[in-house]
């Protein structure tokens, strides 16, 4: 490729990234501002939402990802305790502030006592907005599972239908199924550049590129994926001497972006478990007569492991292995979210875990309202030079 095509190549790349982070930082979408053929906007709490049925209905789904770091705490307080997750807190502040306001509905998850307790928040402040609570099962080995996912998926296709005035029908499901099979396969191409090729493409750049579908239809993030990974895969970019590792700990609560960019500057991130809600389920749902059945056996059958799944063949320690044997990494950046139980216990184990095996580790903290990141930079870059003079 000579150098006026790679200059435009990184210009198209620039202008994608600018427009993802321009979305990160925008509130919700107005109702007037619907992409065709949405009649309105449901919220949902992070780690795994499934997207397909509120999609089928014409709500725009919308991740509510918390406040960041820019984000005044006033009304929370008086709901919640100090000691409570940032990113529960933020949440419950942006309903009560009014920015949320263009929701139709908000639906939270059992995943935590802080993250259940929203919906009570919502139903008492917000009675204008559907709230609800998805309850997945506490024990998905058990033979019941998929039809007990079913049972919930059932219900809140009635509520979305409520919320929208739109019946769906299978049919409908699955035009949806087959949008988010699209994008999951475009996902999966992302995360194998980052695994093959992580020079082309950084943590921060395709955390923006996943985190924009929070904002847009599951269509319009289609599009800007294939644009955007035609023009990765033309980068001409040399590989550094980097460490490769693996970043856990995002699963719910995000850390600030100013974190991942510090990550990008000593490390190659060649997986993580960032916004693994947009990505759950990985493989394609099956396309089969009954959408509604096969959206369940993929939540037990094909999801992602996770903190707040506890899914017997999925241990703790057996995940996160397989994480960085399969990305091929040196070692593992253990993160968790200040005050986040389900993040901290899951903590301790993996760090046990790694010390046991001699797989190097760094541990750190976060919360999604940190502002300075001198000193973790500095932690990441002794780590990574640590990596380096051991394989020397």
């Amino acid at each position: 490729m000579n150098q006026p095509t790679q200059d435009r190549n990184e210009a198209q790349l620039d202008a994608i990234f600018d427009r993802c982070n321009s979305v990160r930082q925008l509130p919700m979408p107005e109702r007037s501002e619907l992409p065709e053929g949405f009649r309105g906007l449901l919220g949902h709490f992070p780690v795994y939402f499934p997207e397909e049925i509120s999609h089928a209905a014409g709500l725009l789904p919308v991740s509510i990802l918390g406040g960041g770091n820019k984000l005044d705490m006033k009304l929370a307080d008086a709901h919640m305790g100090s000691f409570v997750c940032s990113i529960c807190r933020s949440t419950a502040e942006l309903g009560l502030n009014g920015s949320l306001a263009s929701l139709n509905g908000f639906v939270t998850h059992p995943i935590c006592d802080a993250a259940k307790h929203l919906a009570g928040i919502w139903a008492r402040n917000l009675p204008e907005q559907n709230s609800q609570i998805l309850y997945t099962p506490q024990n998905p080995n058990s033979p019941g599972a998929v039809r007990y996912v079913v049972s919930e998926y059932q219900r809140l296709r009635a509520e979305c239908e409520k919320m929208s005035g739109k019946t769906v029908d299978d049919a409908a499901l699955a035009a949806s199924i087959r949008v988010y099979n699209k994008n999951r396969r475009l996902l999966r191409e992302m995360y194998a550049i980052r695994r093959d090729e992580p020079w082309k493409l950084g943590c921060t750049e395709s955390y923006l590129l996943l985190r924009a579908r929070t904002r847009m239809s599951c269509e319009e993030h289609n599009e800007m994926l294939e644009a955007a990974l035609a023009a990765v895969h033309a980068r001409n970019r040399a590989a550094q001497d980097k460490p490769r590792v693996v970043f856990v700990g995002g699963f719910c609560e995000q850390p600030p972006l100013e974190m991942l960019e510090a990550l990008d500057d000593t490390c190659y991130v060649v997986d993580d478990d960032l916004l693994i809600g947009l990505r759950y389920i990985t493989s394609d749902v099956p396309e089969t007569a009954d959408p509604m059945w096969a959206l369940a056996e993929s939540f037990i059958e094909r999801s992602a492991a996770s903190p707040v799944q506890h899914d017997e063949r999925k241990t703790k320690e057996g995940y996160l292995m397989e994480m960085i044997e399969t990305s091929r990494a040196d070692a593992a950046i253990v993160t968790a979210a200040k005050f986040c139980e389900p993040g901290l216990d899951e903590q301790v184990a993996w760090s046990k875990h790694l010390d046991e095996v001699g797989t190097p580790h760094l541990v750190l903290e976060f919360e999604e309202k940190m502002t300075s990141f001198e000193q973790m930079a500095m932690q990441l870059e002794t780590f990574a030079e640590s990596l380096l003079f051991a394989t020397a």
